[in-house]
């Protein structure tokens, strides 16, 4: 990549705790063929951005580098001004207000930024900086997690406190279902004042142990092997989880198969990243079908504690980062 004159940057040099993270003056890329740069104006922290700084999953190491990071600036969701276009880039101009998830190169955590064409998308008129810096990795996991949902199912979401958990939540109620929410005790009130028919906190209660069923079980973070997951499940049942352990992964997609016969589906949710994903997320929200709950604002500064509070699952909804 071509590099041009200096910008601010939070830099990532090793895998391991939010104190190892440090801002810096780093010089400011130049697009290549395909890309286009961005001046910063948010990015939303995800829980991938925390599983990217400590390298864990193994996953993350598989995709970000094996045994130290491919990319030293983390940030995926990111919501920018259009600075410069790379060769061979139509359907943009200089000056546009863009959007996209970023989630295999990131970067966002910068003042600027270069991110593929097609991976990004024009920002509704309608849609702040902060509430677009929410929507492409969360919304898009909400809305893949809550497809085909019908009135009257039951649907038990296993981390509902973060960014995806609030928004499957509100489209779970939209489609008429009854939602058990499953976070810490100090989100209890809060879910239930964004509509959770029932909290669960997670430290007193397993909910594979209370000898109940859901129709639905949307799992942010997988730590239950199949057998435990298939007793929680109705019959025809469905779960599906984003992350985890890949150990524990691997045992959902593979010792899953073996409840096929009781008509129970255990899986990993697949969610079809990409512009058209974020395009239809963004228009969601335009149309008032669901809304991100904005936590905190926050600058660069402030992405090392904001990582260390998304790790361990404290924030209510989103916090965004505008440098």
């Amino acid at each position: 990549m071509d590099w041009g004159e200096p910008m601010k940057a939070v830099i990532q040099d090793r895998y391991g705790g939010p104190e190892h993270l440090r801002i810096a003056d780093i010089p400011v890329p130049r697009p290549r063929k395909s890309q286009i740069r961005v001046r910063v104006l948010a990015c939303g922290v995800n829980l991938s951005d925390w599983e990217y700084l400590v390298g864990s999953p193994f996953y993350a190491r598989l995709v970000g580098g094996l045994l130290r990071p491919k990319h030293q600036v983390l940030g995926s969701d990111i919501v920018g001004i259009v600075d410069e276009l790379g060769p061979d880039v139509t359907g943009f101009e200089v000056g546009d207000r863009i959007m996209g998830d970023l989630v295999m190169v990131r970067g966002g955590f910068a003042e600027y930024a270069c991110v593929s064409a097609s991976e990004m998308v024009h920002v509704p008129g309608e849609l702040s900086d902060e509430i677009a810096a929410c929507l492409p990795q969360a919304g898009g996991i909400a809305v893949a997690g809550t497809e085909e949902l019908k009135t009257g199912n039951t649907l038990l979401i296993n981390g509902a406190g973060g960014g995806s958990g609030t928004m499957a939540l509100q489209l779970a109620k939209a489609a008429g279902a009854s939602v058990t929410a499953v976070d810490n005790a100090s989100k209890t009130e809060w879910l239930k004042s964004l509509g959770a028919d029932e909290v669960i906190d997670y430290k007193a209660h397993d909910f594979t142990d209370l000898g109940r069923q859901w129709d639905r079980i949307l799992d942010m973070v997988a730590t239950r092997g199949p057998k435990s997951i298939a007793g929680a499940l109705s019959p025809h049942g469905t779960y599906r989880a984003l992350g985890g352990n890949v150990g524990i992964l691997l045992s959902l997609v593979f010792g899953g198969l073996a409840y096929r016969s009781q008509k129970k589906s255990i899986g990993m949710l697949m969610v079809p990243s990409g512009r058209e994903l974020t395009r239809r997320v963004s228009q969601m929200v335009v149309d008032g079908q669901m809304h991100p709950h904005l936590e905190d604002v926050l600058p660069l500064e402030s992405v090392p504690e904001a990582l260390r509070r998304t790790g361990a699952g404290e924030v209510q909804g989103k916090v965004v980062i505008k440098p």
